[in-house]
């Protein structure tokens, strides 16, 4: 059976955006990210692009997605950091994984279950998990005690910025050297030291330290107000479907609940089978934007469970048109930006928020065969009724 929607997967373009990547930032390593099952794109089959690249490490949240990955045959190092209590650190050991650990007691679990190669987390100020300050000196005491017992390997070191200002990253990274210091001062000398995700990573040199996590921009985004392509990156997913039903309606037409829009004048509406149960923000009502025959429309009313409705004027709209949800701005399609200012929220979330009922079709075309489209947003509906 056909799926009504399709979110379409670029290798091409992820090995793309980790080569360029690697590129910039060497001569330091990188560690491509892929909890949450690839930011939505799919981790297995992404870890497969990974693994035939010079990235050097992999990495996750949960020793969980760690053990998926591994038991799909992904040979490179797999680094899980986020673990909740009676986590069995045991099937670390027999899948060879690297723990990330925040905690002395943690550190003593790993060593009790033979989870040997170990990264130390330093809170330098996000407030989540990482020793802060004051556990310093027992952390580090403990690490250092069970390395020289040899029950662990301190491999590295990570932490990770809050973003916030150059000033406020650049007072995290002197308390990061401040704990690489400390933990030297007991003997621990990490060989890979990171703290910057792909922001910081491109853009400040001196925080790369020996490895940096490359997560937002190797699908192709941006962590920031520059474009991709500003950023040399191509967006990986694309997510499609087809009009479903089109309707022409008389002046003052409402669409959808609430009734948040009314047609401005005789107009057609076009059905889009995508809603919230499959990954749109319902705070993303009248707007985001879909492509549909050379141009984009926002959302006319409000995002429904399943479906929303386009004012597509007196366009030549056909029910089973394709209508393009995301993509690459460079082929005219709407940006996972577009939808997150629509939202107000970030463009991390709306991919990793899409959803299982669109089918996933891999392809390995870093540019699909068609023209490019002129984006065209249209008049946003400047004339529609005021809503929430």
């Amino acid at each position: 059976m056909t799926s009504l929607q399709e979110v379409r997967v670029d290798r091409a373009a992820y090995r793309h955006n980790l080569e360029t990547i690697l590129q910039r930032v060497h001569p330091a390593k990188v560690l491509a990210v892929l909890k949450a099952n690839a930011y939505g794109h799919g981790a297995v089959e992404l870890a497969k692009v990974a693994d035939q690249t010079d990235v050097s490490y992999l990495g996750v949240v949960s020793l969980d997605e760690a053990v998926r990955l591994r038991q799909a045959g992904i040979r490179k190092p797999i680094i899980a950091w986020l673990h909740l209590p009676g986590t069995d650190f045991a099937e670390a050991a027999r899948q060879n994984i690297t723990l990330g650990l925040s905690t002395a007691d943690q550190i003593e679990a790993a060593a009790a279950a033979g989870a040997h190669t170990v990264h130390l987390a330093i809170d330098t100020g996000l407030g989540r998990n990482g020793a802060t300050r004051a556990q310093w000196p027992h952390f580090f005491e403990t690490a250092a005690r069970l390395q020289a017992a040899g029950k662990i390997d301190v491999e590295g070191m990570m932490s990770h910025l809050s973003n916030t200002s150059v000033d406020d990253d650049t007072d995290q990274l002197q308390v990061f050297d401040d704990a690489l210091q400390t933990a030297a001062d007991y003997g621990i000398h990490p060989r890979l030291r990171h703290i910057a995700a792909t922001g910081v990573a491109l853009d400040r040199p001196e925080a790369r330290y020996d490895m940096v996590r490359i997560g937002i921009g190797g699908y192709g985004l941006s962590p920031d107000d520059r474009t991709s392509a500003e950023l040399g990156l191509t967006p990986v997913m694309r997510v499609s479907t087809r009009v479903a039903q089109i309707k022409r309606v008389p002046a003052g037409t409402p669409a959808s609940y609430g009734y948040l829009y009314r047609a401005p004048r005789e107009t057609t509406f076009a059905l889009v089978p995508f809603g919230y149960a499959d990954g749109l923000p319902r705070q993303a009502s009248q707007g985001g934007g879909v492509l549909v025959g050379g141009r984009v429309y926002p959302v006319a009313g409000r995002i429904a469970m399943d479906q929303f409705v386009i004012d597509v004027g007196d366009d030549d709209v056909h029910i089973g048109d394709e209508a393009v949800i995301l993509g690459d701005p460079q082929r005219g399609e709407p940006s996972a930006t577009l939808w997150a200012d629509s939202a107000g929220t970030i463009n991390y979330e709306i991919v990793t928020r899409i959803g299982d009922r669109p089918q996933r079709v891999y392809v390995d075309q870093q540019r699909l065969d068609q023209p490019r489209v002129e984006e065209h947003i249209g008049d946003r509906h400047q004339e529609q009724a005021s809503g929430e």
